[in-house]
């Protein structure tokens, strides 16, 4: 079950990610030059907290 949610959370990542790095580009008005590293800038943040949530919550030491 665990690996069920490890899986759920990283695909909600990586959409929530592309969503967040399209809004940036809009606001910006132009697309970024490497948006592979702006994606990966944005996406190993989110996903190091909310990795460190599930294992907080879950009570796994």
């Amino acid at each position: 079950m665990e690996t069920v949610v490890f899986t759920l959370v990283a695909i909600g990542l990586y959409f929530g990610a592309d969503a967040l790095l399209e809004w940036i580009e809009r606001r910006r008005g132009a697309r970024f030059e490497n948006r592979q590293l702006v994606f990966f800038a944005i996406i190993l943040p989110l996903a190091l907290i909310a990795f460190w949530l599930m294992r907080l919550y879950s009570g796994a030491p």
